[in-house]
C-alpha cells in the first residue's frame, strides 16, 4: 500500500514538473528569480526528449511499482504511459511538443521585454546601482 502511494505521488510529481516545463516561463512575470529554474527544467525537459536519457521520477516511479507488485511504465515513460494517447491523441505528439516551445518562447521573450523595460525606467529615475 505504501508503495503504491508513493508511485501515485512520484507519478503526481512527475505531471507537475512537466506542467513546469510547458508553463513555468509564465510564472516568471510574477517572480522573475525563478527563471533560473524554469531554464534548467526546459533543458532537463528538453533533453530527455532529445537525447533520450532516463529521468529519475520515471525510475522512482517504476521502482516504487515493482515493490507494490505492479508493473512499471513502458519504455516510453511517464508522457508516453500518461499523456500520449490519454490526454492527446498520438498523432497529436509533434503538436503538443511545438506548443510547449511556443509557450516557453512566448514567456521567456515577454519576461525579457518586462526586465528591459523595468531597468530603464530604474535608469531612468537614477534608481540602478552604480
Amino acid at each position: 500500500m505504501v508503495y503504491r502511494l508513493l508511485a501515485d505521488a512520484t507519478a503526481f510529481v512527475h505531471l507537475l514538473f512537466v506542467l513546469y516545463v510547458a508553463f513555468g516561463g509564465f510564472l516568471t512575470w510574477r517572480w522573475p528569480r525563478t527563471i533560473v529554474t524554469h531554464v534548467l527544467a526546459v533543458v532537463w525537459g528538453a533533453g530527455s526528449v532529445i537525447v533520450g536519457f532516463d529521468c529519475p521520477l520515471t525510475s522512482a516511479e517504476n521502482w516504487a511499482r515493482d515493490k507494490a507488485g505492479d508493473s512499471g511504465l513502458p519504455p516510453g515513460g511517464f508522457i508516453d504511459h500518461y499523456l500520449t494517447g490519454v490526454i492527446y491523441p498520438e498523432s497529436a505528439l509533434g503538436l503538443v511538443r511545438a506548443g510547449v516551445v511556443v509557450c516557453v518562447v512566448v514567456s521567456w521573450s515577454v519576461l525579457w521585454v518586462r526586465h528591459g523595460r523595468t531597468r530603464a525606467r530604474k535608469g531612468a529615475l537614477g534608481l540602478t546601482r552604480q
